[in-house]
């Protein structure tokens, strides 16, 4: 404790000076009352002796105390020496029980538990002789009675004290325990935070390596969607007009691919941007699957029909983007590999779902084969299911050689907010 002793630091300093001043103190009483008490010579001889005897004691124990902990039996004889001379002096003159009176004070500091009672009762009896009058041993049977009571009532408050000295004891025995459990735990405790600590910055790196990755996919999606898709447009409008009977017919198709030009840099730029399609910027999925079925009618040359069911509902702009992308890239296999004639398109809006069902008349796969290089089981259909899956949902592929595809996409639907 800053600022003063603690506790503790005061108990030693009696244990080291505490006997010296009662010494003292009762040698003083003594040689005032020596002629009250009727001391003879030889008694005051007596008592100089056994007073230097007990100081020289005391002197010895002061340097032998620095070891007592690794020689207990050194305490022990120091408490037995000085319990006996405190008695003598006692008997020579009572007014030195002023002295014997330290032995309730550090008996169970001395003693091993099974003495400590016998040393208290010890001093119990110095204690009722020098206080039942007449000297010691007692004069009379008044004074023995005196000394029985006296002996009962010291015996009793040494008893009691030592016991509430043991169990205050053991408070403190516990407390220390429970004081160094809480040292051990908040040093369990610093570990973990530091084993924490590494663990958040390995997840950090984690998570950013993971941010990057999932960055990358999303990005050759949109590649993939927009310009590999807007440059097989452009090549087959090029491929047109490059055979088209007369210019007219020539300059149409070049539109369109100016057109599938300058709309495949805008999704471009709109991609890396993390920005929602163009067509939904203005229309509702609905609105915006309708146009493309339209659009995408026109430039191949199949017939392909739109249909919305349920009760249409503004979406979440992750949510219809990803439909919309999905769309694109079915409706893009279709005219590349069906070979088909006919094509539909199937919003459906149920309760906490939204399905997408794009399917053909062409001439199908079998989806247990593995499928040529850039057909349409390829990149496509699984940058259309990690589409999906981004967003909790599915897809599912129906399919068999001269039968057709269906490509059917499930997501949650996430109202906008």
């Amino acid at each position: 404790m800053s600022g003063g002793t603690t506790v503790e630091q005061r108990w030693e300093q009696f244990y080291r000076y505490g006997p010296y001043t009662l010494l003292g103190i009762a040698v003083l009483m003594a040689a005032l009352s020596s002629g009250l008490v009727g001391m003879s010579g030889a008694e005051r001889s007596a008592a100089g002796l056994l007073a230097a005897a007990a100081c020289a004691l005391q002197v010895w124990w002061g340097r032998a105390r620095r070891t007592a902990p690794a020689r207990p039996a050194a305490a022990q004889v120091y408490y037995a020496l000085r319990t006996l001379t405190a008695f003598a002096l006692c008997w020579c003159n009572p007014f030195f029980s002023v002295y014997a009176i330290v032995g309730y004070f550090d008996a169970g500091e001395l003693l091993p538990k099974r003495l400590v009672r016998a040393g208290l009762l010890c001093t119990a009896a110095t204690m009722a002789g020098s206080q039942s009058g007449g000297g010691m041993p007692p004069a009379s049977l008044t004074n023995w009675a005196a000394f029985g009571a006296l002996f009962v009532l010291h015996a009793s408050q040494a008893l009691l004290f030592g016991n509430l000295g043991e169990r205050e004891a053991e408070r403190t025995r516990h407390q220390a325990g429970t004081i160094a459990e809480l040292e051990r735990a908040n040093t369990r405790l610093a570990r973990a935070m530091e084993e924490n600590a590494g663990l958040h910055a390995q997840l950090l790196v984690q998570a950013r390596e993971a941010g990057v990755s999932d960055e990358r996919r999303r990005l050759a999606a949109e590649i993939h969607d927009t310009l590999a898709q807007g440059l097989a447009g452009i090549i087959t409008q090029l491929q047109a007009a490059t055979s088209a009977d007369g210019p007219a017919l020539a300059r149409e198709h070049l539109d369109r691919a100016a057109g599938l030009a300058r709309r495949s840099l805008g999704e471009a730029r709109r991609s890396v941007h993390g920005l929602v399609p163009a067509a939904l910027e203005h229309d509702d999925l609905p609105g915006a699957l309708g146009k493309t079925v339209a659009d995408w009618s026109e430039r191949s040359g199949v017939h392909a029909e739109f249909t919305v069911t349920g009760t249409v509902e503004p979406l979440h702009d992750e949510v219809g983007a990803t439909l919309l992308r999905i769309a694109e890239e079915c409706l893009a296999n279709t005219a590349r590999h069906a070979s088909a004639t006919r094509a539909g398109v199937t919003l459906s809006y149920m309760d906490g779902e939204i399905t997408l069902d794009v399917r053909d008349d062409g001439r199908g796969f079998d989806p247990a084969e593995p499928p040529p290089r850039g057909g349409t089981g390829g990149f496509g259909l699984g940058g259309m299911r990690a589409r999906a899956e981004r967003v909790a949902g599915s897809v599912t592929v129906e399919a068999e050689p001269g039968l057709g595809t269906a490509v059917s996409a499930r997501v949650p639907l996430v109202r906008r907010a």
